[in-house]
């Protein structure tokens, strides 16, 4: 049965963030809020309970004053896609994800509750949707988080993507070290790893994405992750040649055509990166 689609004016088919932190508005407390980039205004939600079917975890790694700063998105379907973002290391997150790791079947909807804390933590009740109960697991603020969004990962109903995600996450003896650097999106690492050996600057990224409606790569279709790592490399090249079709055949030749014979991407930019310098110091003698 195909859905209703609703015709007219409306509303872009993107994502709702639900943005997890405790604000006092007038005297009220909110637990998550809605963000206008383009404004940078918070706007506080007051419903604390959103019910529907989890899809999918991911770690997105997001640049906070020059530091890296890793989030959880919980993405939930509803009336709406919605993703629920909250720092990994915040009590949301853990309540969540110890929640959630006692769940037997994700393909049953589930209210996520934000429930303001002392100061300025907030914290997360799970409950089943159909019974309304809660969905209960002790405290344990040492729990191998890396071992449980593996767990919670392998009984979703999984993407293409969220395979590869979901499989690149091994146990280690430290489970922090375990969050972040195994189970970030590969997509979102993939770029990350890029834009710092080519020392590309993060606002250009962030300008990019906004052009193409997401907040991060893991949003994107791979051949779109493909045009955001060309664009990088060749601004890079840019004042190496001496025109711009130069440095796109280039890029072609020694990273495209590398890697389509099975060389690392990473290995195959910096070999490229080492050829161009080469050869414009030789120019340069």
């Amino acid at each position: 049965m195909m859905p209703e689609i609703k015709l007219g004016l409306g509303n872009p088919p993107q994502p709702i963030y639900l943005y997890v932190k405790k604000l006092e508005v007038d005297g009220w407390i909110y637990a998550w809020y809605n963000c206008e980039i383009e404004q940078d205004k918070k706007i506080p939600v007051s419903q604390r309970a959103l019910t529907g079917y989890v899809l999918e975890l991911r770690l997105t790694d997001k640049d906070f004053k020059g530091k890296d700063n890793l989030k959880l998105d919980i993405v939930v379907q509803a009336d709406e896609i919605y993703i629920v973002r909250s720092g990994i290391e915040t009590n949301f997150a853990k309540s969540f994800l110890l929640a959630a790791s006692v769940v037997k079947d994700f393909t049953q909807p589930l209210i996520i509750v934000a429930t303001p804390g002392d100061e300025n933590s907030v914290f997360c009740n799970l409950y089943d949707a159909l019974t309304k109960t809660k969905i209960r697991r002790e405290w344990n603020p040492n729990a191998d988080w890396g071992a449980i969004i593996r767990d919670v990962q392998s009984k979703l109903t999984l993407t293409s993507d969220s395979v590869d995600y979901a499989q690149s996450v091994q146990p280690q003896s430290n489970p922090k070290q375990t969050t972040v650097t195994s189970a970030i999106h590969p997509q979102d690492l993939r770029i990350k790893q890029i834009r710092k050996l080519l020392n590309y600057p993060l606002d250009l990224i962030k300008e990019w994405l906004h052009f193409q409606d997401v907040s991060s790569p893991s949003e994107l279709h791979h051949s779109k992750v493909d045009e955001l790592v060309k664009t990088m490399c060749i601004a890079w090249a840019s004042d190496k040649f001496d025109h711009p079709n130069h440095a796109a055949n280039s890029y072609q030749k020694y990273v495209v055509n590398a890697v389509v014979d099975g060389v690392d991407e990473l290995q195959a930019i910096k070999g490229w990166m080492q050829q161009v310098q080469q050869q414009t110091v030789a120019k340069m003698v």
